[in-house]
């Protein structure tokens, strides 16, 4: 469904259980930089009213989600840590075309936003198969379930403002790129490590 090149080994749920106050406070920081860009969406195209209805809804769920996480970082004794870099973001965000229209450089945004979006749900789904602990396995199966909507969302928004043939070549070169990155990912206790 998510259209990924590279699946997640599932061997980087071993790594995540080493450590889970690290990828509980890399989680919540991803889950507050989701809502962040879906605010910096609606900032930057207010003119258009479906676009920000949409991206009003979902900055709420993701500080839902941001709050969910906290809590069991709370429920586990942990506190929350300082915010992390995210280095798969930042390579992810060195693709996104600087040229053009406003709607392309949206489409691009989108677009960029739903690859993040697709290898979350994807590491979601590989924490929830894999991880011993069945009530952080629920956690993520349900938050897996969320992400897939977010990522679609997304997809939908970029066909809506960008002609079809183009969005749908676009992204086959964002899900390229993501392969050639992630590669290098899935050693670290983090979502997208």
């Amino acid at each position: 469904m998510l259209g990924l090149k590279l699946a997640t080994d599932p061997r980087w749920v071993n790594i995540v259980e080493s450590n889970i106050s690290e990828i509980l406070t890399d989680h919540a920081w991803c889950e507050q930089k989701a809502a962040t860009n879906a605010i910096s969406i609606i900032v930057n195209n207010s003119e258009k009213p479906d676009l920000v209805s949409e991206m009003i809804k979902l900055a709420q769920e993701e500080m839902e989600h941001f709050e969910l996480v906290h809590e069991l970082i709370k429920e586990r004794g942990m506190e929350l840590g300082r915010e992390r870099k995210d280095s798969y973001v930042n390579e992810l965000a060195k693709f996104m075309k600087k040229d053009g229209s406003r709607d392309q450089a949206l489409v691009d945004r989108l677009l960029f936003s739903a690859m993040i979006e697709a290898r979350s749900c994807e590491r979601f789904r590989v924490l929830s198969l894999n991880i011993k602990e069945s009530s952080l396995a629920k956690f993520y199966h349900d938050l897996m379930v969320s992400e897939a909507g977010h990522y679609t969302l997304f997809l939908k928004f970029a066909k809506q403002y960008g002609d079809a043939k183009k969005v749908e070549k676009r992204w086959q070169e964002w899900l390229d790129f993501e392969a050639t990155i992630i590669a290098n990912y899935g050693k670290e206790e983090t979502i997208h490590g």
